[in-house]
């Protein structure tokens, strides 16, 4: 290790682990995955064999500037995780704490209008068509009894 290796870094709001290569450790913030993590590193001209750990102060601000806006760094549209804004119409990529409002701001909107979707996502269930009848079941289990409750139940029928 060398003497700037520092065990935990912060990218974007996210406290990464020093350890971890830097393709693997990028995908720990929320809203990047492995492929956008590889396209980071590309773009930085960065060792993918390297450690988080090993990051100068600049580098991290770099890789925070290219999460920041990517498309601003020819990555990709398809690489962005939301893709045409519904107020700009321009491809955004959200991350950490962004993501999750803007999902659950989705979500509530969704059940305001009453779609169909709004509507399965009030009620707990399902949402993209998969089936229910056996499947995400909450609760205690249905057609399931328990040996001690046959057993009173036997030893009940037999008295009467």
């Amino acid at each position: 290790m060398s003497e700037e290796f520092r065990h935990i870094v912060r990218v974007a709001g996210t406290n990464l682990d020093g350890f971890d290569k830097l393709g693997y450790g990028l995908t720990k913030i929320k809203g990047v995955g492995i492929n956008l993590a590889e396209a980071i590193i590309k773009v930085t001209d960065l060792d993918p064999n390297i450690r988080v750990g090993d990051l100068t102060e600049k580098e991290v601000s770099r890789i925070e500037e290219i999460l920041g806006n990517p498309s601003k760094y020819d990555i990709p549209h398809w690489l962005l995780n939301y893709r045409r804004d519904f107020q700009t119409g321009k491809g955004l990529h959200l991350i950490g704490s962004d993501l999750m409002f803007r999902v659950k701001s989705d979500i509530d909107f969704m059940k305001k209008i009453k779609t169909w979707k709004g509507v399965r996502h009030s009620l707990g269930l399902k949402v993209r068509g998969q089936r229910t009848k056996t499947t995400g079941r909450k609760g205690r289990a249905v057609g399931v009894r328990k040996k001690a409750l046959r057993a009173a139940e036997k030893r009940e029928y037999e008295q009467r």
